[in-house]
């Protein structure tokens, strides 16, 4: 387990990196997201990596390693976008927009350490591939709670949505870093 938990913390440094980069380029623009356009980027980048994965072939030359760290972001910046809701001017700091992203990129973590416990390390026996149609699937929940505005009977929020997404896509990252390693 101390394993995995060094492997997730290397892999959100590593989207932590990319982060900062962009907010360094650009501020914290994404902050006028509404939730919607979150889940739409999220859904545009898995479909990506499910299109490399299928077709064996890509156009553009880039790996999925860096939409699965997209992936981590948005889904971060979606647990942000929840908390503080959307707005139309930006409103934050780069210093606060960096404490908001390690503040849920650590809950994410907390939550993976509790998850992993109980499943025992089972995502290490996944493929690649199934973390892809599982984070599509995720995304294609929330589109489902957004459509019902955020009512649900019996599943869990959003929230729990990026959660997940965040979580599956850090495996990816940690596999596809083990593959590179070999």
């Amino acid at each position: 387990m101390k394993q995995t938990e060094e492997q997730f913390t290397d892999a959100i440094n590593q989207c932590r990196e990319v982060f900062i980069s962009k907010l360094k380029d650009y501020g914290p623009a994404w902050r006028i997201l509404r939730p919607v356009s979150i889940t739409d980027q999220l859904y545009i980048k898995a479909s990506r990596i499910r299109s490399f994965e299928i077709k064996k072939v890509q156009k553009i030359n880039e790996n999925s390693l860096g939409e699965y760290i997209a992936l981590v972001n948005y889904a971060i910046i979606g647990l942000i976008q929840l908390d503080l809701g959307f707005i139309d001017m930006v409103d934050i700091s780069y210093e606060k927009a960096e404490e908001l992203y390690n503040k849920y990129a650590e809950k994410a973590k907390a939550l993976m350490l509790k998850k992993n416990h109980d499943y025992n390390e089972a995502w290490r026996k996944m493929r690649i591939s199934s973390y892809t149609d599982l984070i599509l699937m995720k995304i294609f929940r929330i589109k489902q709670i957004e459509d019902h505005q955020g009512d649900t009977i019996a599943s869990e929020g959003v929230d729990a949505n990026y959660m997940d997404i965040a979580n599956y896509a850090v495996f990816a990252i940690i596999k596809i870093s083990e593959m590179s390693q070999k």
